[in-house]
């Protein structure tokens, strides 16, 4: 039975598929984490909150898409000047231990790289960062709906249209095998000004004139 999937992380680790480009089985679709997405983060966390030199990650490092994001955010941090520490997502009370720790020094920031381990804690990362007052950025627009501060990431919606197309080329016929696994081609980001207020950040108009939605 030929398959589609409209949200993946890392298809080809996962042995969905053979290779983005030829997929090779009965399995293709599309992706929503680019590895360089991590540097987008980091930098979208320097310009909210230009004071931050230090950021906690919060990564899955059991899949390599956790491993992924966090090399890429390695990468950029020295030329923004910010000193990067992973933390791991195993069970909530590791994150709100290594959270409270990381958060004791200051000009802190957080950043939550894509995860179902991360989604399914999601409540207890927003309060978290509330809590220690770190401004984070979040791969995903549901933090930000929740309270979280500010996310960049695809639009997941515009993925499963395109999914929907891939759906219907099947049906008239077109193997999964052919059809290439695609990466996002849109991305949103999305600001919360209320919990901008309550940090305390004086968000700059650069920011707000690239996020596609503001809540407030």
């Amino acid at each position: 039975m030929p398959i589609v999937f409209p949200v993946a992380g890392d298809p080809v680790a996962a042995g969905f598929v053979d290779s983005l480009g030829r997929p090779g089985g009965n399995a293709t679709g599309f992706m929503t984490v680019e590895h360089s997405m991590g540097g987008k983060w980091l930098e979208l966390l320097k310009q909210i909150a230009s004071s931050v030199t230090r950021a906690a990650v919060i990564r899955d490092a059991t899949t390599p898409s956790g491993i992924g994001q966090f090399g890429a955010i390695q990468t950029v941090a020295p030329s923004l000047g910010v000193e990067v520490k992973p933390v791991n997502v195993r069970d909530a009370t590791e994150i709100e231990r290594d959270v409270a720790a990381f958060a004791r020094a200051p000009n802190g920031g957080l950043i939550v790289t894509a995860s179902a381990v991360a989604q399914r804690h999601r409540e207890l990362i927003i309060t978290l960062a509330a809590r220690h007052k770190l401004p984070a950025v979040y791969f995903d627009r549901s933090y930000v709906a929740a309270g979280g501060l500010i996310s960049y990431g695809p639009d997941q919606i515009d993925q499963y249209r395109q999914a929907a197309g891939y759906v219907d080329r099947i049906l008239k016929g077109e193997k999964p095998a052919d059809l290439p696994v695609q990466t996002p081609t849109k991305y949103e980001t999305v600001l919360n000004l209320k919990t901008a207020k309550t940090l305390g950040l004086d968000v700059p108009a650069t920011v707000l004139a690239r996020a596609d939605e503001v809540l407030e």
